[in-house]
Order: structure tokens, then C-alpha cells, then sequence
């Protein structure tokens, strides 16, 4: 998956290039782009900009910083919020738990673990849906506070806030269920706890088992509810629109609207932030846990192939025609892309160390027996101090590489150093094939460079003839050379 996703990438670099020079865009954020007309408004000052030499709308440098930082310690405030929602899941999870367990019937108490699971798996995907539209109308707010210049560095501005905090939105509940649940539990007599609630441990199966669980309802249900939302809302706002004007057609003279007419009743298109959002943090899903939830990928095809014909019918149908605007690439989207890329190496390495079973299998059948014979009870430990009764015909166990006081055994940190290395290794040969497949990849088609350097060319020669016809037309140039082939 990671070789995909650097592959993909590369290969989208070279669209980039491609379409940038088919609608000459290839230098218009350094050269060509203008303020925005807010900034020119709102700007307190005028100088003269030192490239083009033309007065234009400032803003100190300074000032914009000083705002920048405000709007983080706001940014870290709400990051905080989350991460209380997310404890609050977890409290959730647990009291559902124990309820379903004392109360329950049998089959409840069997299943009370992922029941409690699957509920806070989507009281969670709730309270993610509700922070987000909160969190974007605030981020929107900074980033207009802050006085970006151009319209580039206010778009890269706010896509960022929006992405680092739907990031934390996310992936903090799948991030704790994979590295952290399971990880503070303590042993018998000696229990890690969280507001005097134990800490919760994973189920039989381990906590990818829940992981994968979360992943689908998260991952899945976002996007059926995205997509109902992409369906129904263009279809009410188009009838709040038509209803309102209805009253005005009244009052005018009967007659077929002419197609302008039409087009008017229309909605205002909303531009495709929401768009890139939704795609970026599909894109985080089916790379950074694909060895939890391999089947991300093929929900993620699904859901873009009803994407497509959805957003097609809302573009054509619902929304006004957009106004066109320049840019020369996807802005700081494609910086996170990369980065999820390069993260997903990193967070799948840590997932098949430490969350899966893979490598204790592996040593177990490297020392012990080659079929696995025996392996639950390699990882499981007796507790001996508990005295043997009637009523107890065999002594409890428990999940550790632990001795009687409790200490880690050998076994334990033997497996942590095969993780340890496992991670290493496998970071080092996917980042150099990563490497290999960046550096075998250029970043502009060898036509599209050909294709540069030949336009290069022509100007500089167009040039030499215009400045060549203005020195004869003066009378000052006498050549000795031969005319140049055509």
C-alpha cells in the first residue's frame, strides 16, 4: 500500500506539470497572482512591491505572526476538546460494558464487549461529524483574522487548520484503540485505572480485532453519510431557492425563463474544499491502517464510484457554473498527502509489531514448534497466588510475559527487541523502495520537457529578432553573418 501511495503520488506530480502547462500556470503563484480583493480592503497600509514596482495593499509581516500564534493556542484548545470527547468515549465504552455484563443475559454478556464497541464506535463517529462543522466555520474565521496576501497563502493556511484538527478528529480513537488500550492494564491486584475505572483491556482476539471494528463503522459511515448529505442538501437549498423566488415570478410577466434565467435559480456553487477533504482523509484511512482494515481500500472504490456520478449530477444540475480561477497545483494538499504517505510506513510497521500477533507467532514457532502447538498457553501466565479449593479446579490465568511478582520475564523483552528490530527493518527497505521509485519517476514528462525548453527557445530567439529589426530600423546594426537557417 505504501508503494502505491508514493507511486501514486509521483505519478500526479507529473499530471501537475502536464496541466499546468496546457493552462499556463506554471509560474502564476510567483509571479502573476494578485491580492486578494479582502486583503486590499482590509489592509491598513500601501507600499510598493519590490518585484513589480507597483503600489500595493500591506500588512506587516510581524503582525501576521503575532495573529498566526493566537490562532494556534485556539487551534490547541480545540485539539484539547477532542481528546476530552475522546476520554469521554472511552468512560462511555467502559460503563456499557459493565452494565451489559451485570445485567445482561448470557448471550449479552458474551457479546458485551463489542457491543460496547460498535455503540461507541458510532457515538464517536457522531461527535467527530459535529466537531468538524464547528471546527471548519472557526478555522475559517482565523485564517480571514490572520490577513493572508494572496489567495494561495490563505487557501494553504486554512486547508491546514481544517486537516490538523479533522486529523486529531479522526484518528485519535483509532490511534488509542491500536498503540494505547490494552498497553496500562497492570495484573492481577495491581490495575491500572482511569478515574477509578480500571483501564479497559483488549478482547480475546486482540485489539486489531477492534480496531477493524472502529475503522468500518468510522470509515464507512462517514462516507454513507457524506453521501446522503452531497445528495439531499443541494436538492433542499435548490427548493428553499425556488420557493423564494416563485413570489418574485409572480409578480413579473408570464413568460418561458430564458436559459440565464434558469442557470440563476440555481444554488452558488460551494467551491471543493469539502471535496479535497474528504478525499485527503479517505486517502489517511486505506494507507496509515490498511493492515487492520485491508478491506479500506475496496470500500474507498465503492464509495468513489458513486462519488463520481454524485458530484457529477450536483455540479451540473444543482450548482451555478463556478467562477474560474487560476492555480498552478492542489496547494498544501499534496504536502499532506506525502506526509500520510510517509506516515502510514511508520504507523503499519507499529501495527504488525506491536498491535497484531505476527511477531510472537513468529518467535514461538522459531523456538518452540513450527505448528503452533501450544502458543495460547506461551502467552498466557498462571497466577499462583491464589489458593487451589474445591470450587477451583484450576488456577486462573491472565495475557503476560510475567513471573509470579509481577516483574516482565526474558521472553518479554526478547519479543520487544524482535519488534524493535522488525520496525527498523522494515522502515529502512520500504523508504529505500520508496526512494528507488522517486528517483526512477521524474517529476515532469520527458515531452513536456522538450516541450518547455523548445518554447524557451522560440522566445529567446523571437527576442534576438525583434531587438535585431529595432537596431536596423535605426540604422546602427550591420551584420556580417550569414541569415539564419529557417
Amino acid at each position: 500500500m505504501s508503494f502505491w501511495a508514493v507511486t501514486f503520488l509521483e505519478y500526479w506530480k507529473r499530471k501537475n506539470a502536464t496541466l499546468a502547462h496546457h493552462w499556463d500556470c506554471m509560474d502564476f503563484q510567483e509571479v502573476e497572482e494578485r491580492p486578494r480583493p479582502e486583503f486590499a480592503a482590509m489592509a491598513p497600509a500601501m507600499e510598493h512591491n519590490p518585484v513589480t514596482g507597483v503600489k500595493e495593499p500591506y500588512f506587516p509581516e510581524k503582525a501576521r505572526i503575532s495573529r498566526m500564534l493566537t490562532g494556534s493556542m485556539v487551534i490547541v484548545i480545540m485539539l484539547c476538546v477532542v481528546m476530552i470527547f475522546l476520554v469521554t468515549v472511552i468512560i462511555y465504552r467502559s460503563i456499557v460494558s459493565v452494565m451489559m455484563f451485570e445485567t445482561g443475559s448470557s448471550v449479552l454478556r458474551t457479546q458485551a464487549g463489542n457491543i460496547a464497541n460498535i455503540s461507541s464506535s458510532m457515538v464517536n463517529l457522531a461527535l467527530i461529524l459535529l466537531m468538524g462543522q464547528v471546527y471548519t466555520a472557526l478555522a475559517e474565521q482565523l485564517t480571514k483574522w490572520e490577513m493572508h496576501r494572496t489567495q494561495t497563502q490563505y487557501e494553504d493556511a486554512f486547508t491546514f487548520k481544517v486537516f490538523v484538527f479533522q486529523f486529531v478528529n479522526f484518528y485519535s480513537s483509532p490511534f488509542y484503540v491500536a498503540f494505547f488500550k490494552g498497553r496500562f492494564v497492570g495484573y492481577p491486584g495491581h490495575y491500572g485505572t482511569l478515574f477509578g475505572m480500571r483501564n479497559e483491556d483488549c478482547g480475546p482476539g486482540g485489539c486489531l480485532i477492534e480496531l477493524a471494528e472502529q475503522l468500518f463503522v468510522i470509515m464507512v459511515g462517514k462516507q454513507l453519510i457524506n453521501n446522503v448529505q452531497e445528495f439531499v442538501i443541494p436538492k433542499l437549498k435548490a427548493w428553499k431557492q425556488k420557493k423564494s423566488m416563485a413570489s418574485v415570478k409572480k409578480s413579473q410577466e408570464s413568460h418561458d425563463p430564458r436559459r440565464w434565467e434558469k442557470d440563476y435559480e440555481l444554488i452558488e456553487c460551494e467551491g471543493l474544499f469539502e471535496e479535497y477533504l474528504e478525499i485527503v482523509l479517505q486517502f489517511g484511512f486505506i494507507t496509515i491502517f490498511v493492515a487492520a482494515f485491508p478491506l479500506a481500500p475496496l470500500f474507498a472504490l465503492l464509495n468513489n464510484w458513486a462519488e463520481v456520478r454524485l458530484d457529477a449530477h450536483k455540479f451540473v444540475c444543482e450548482y451555478r457554473r463556478p467562477v474560474a480561477e487560476r492555480a498552478q497545483n492542489i496547494g498544501v494538499w499534496f504536502i499532506i498527502l506525502e506526509a500520510l504517505s510517509h506516515l502510514s510506513v511508520i504507523v503499519n510497521a507499529f501495527l504488525i509489531a506491536f498491535t497484531s500477533d505476527f511477531l510472537p507467532r513468529l518467535l514461538y514457532q522459531y523456538r518452540y514448534n513450527q505448528e503452533l502447538h501450544g502458543y495460547v498457553n506461551f502467552t498466557l501466565y498462571t497466577i499462583q497466588f491464589l489458593p487451589a479449593t474445591n470450587f477451583l479446579l484450576s488456577l486462573p490465568r491472565y495475557k503476560a510475559f510475567r513471573d509470579e511478582n509481577g516483574n516482565y520475564t526474558l521472553v518479554y523483552w526478547e519479543l520487544l527487541a524482535v519488534r524493535l528490530s522488525f520496525i527498523i527493518a522494515f522502515e529502512h527497505v520500504v523508504f529505500f523502495v520508496l526512494r528507488v521509485i522517486d528517483w526512477m519517476v521524474p517529476d515532469v514528462p520527458e515531452s513536456l520537457e522538450i516541450k518547455v525548453k523548445r518554447e524557451r527557445y522560440l522566445a529567446k530567439q523571437a527576442l534576438a529578432d525583434n531587438q535585431e529589426a529595432l537596431l536596423v530600423s535605426r540604422g546602427q546594426f550591420k551584420s556580417h553573418l550569414p541569415p539564419l537557417c529557417p
